[in-house]
């Protein structure tokens, strides 16, 4: 059964894509701490992260430089998070967040809303700065 995050690639479930390449996909986080929240996941579908062989785990971390580094340009904050939980959806994903201070980053902070025009323009905005 392909997880959700498998669903967002195929495109079965609508994403704010930020940037794609053959082997994985980067969008924002619809429950964002922070704006500009993004994850990156490979396409392979890997329930554990390091699971994955070396190239493939080397590869995902490579990506998401890209799009950290994007982000970076376009949030104003002192740093982008890195950040590996992978409980709440069985597929390997590596959250990137743009933070002042950790506190920025803790996962019970109350989340962030953004209108779906928001999240167009957010996603629009980092694409620009990769």
């Amino acid at each position: 059964m392909a997880t959700i995050f498998s669903k967002i690639v195929t495109g079965e479930i609508p994403s704010y894509k930020i940037a794609e390449d053959e082997n994985h996909y980067a969008f924002l986080d619809i429950n964002p701490l922070k704006k500009g929240h993004a994850l990156v996941i490979p396409k392979k579908e890997v329930d554990y992260i390091f699971d994955l062989e070396a190239d493939e785990l080397a590869g995902l971390h490579v990506f998401a430089q890209k799009i950290a580094k994007a982000i970076d340009k376009t949030i104003a904050c002192k740093r982008v998070a890195v950040i590996v939980l992978g409980l709440e959806v069985p597929h390997a994903h590596i959250h990137l967040i743009p933070m002042d201070s950790e506190s920025d980053v803790r996962f019970s902070n109350k989340k962030r809303e953004f209108s779906q025009e928001e999240f167009i323009a957010i996603a629009e905005l980092i694409k620009k700065n990769i």
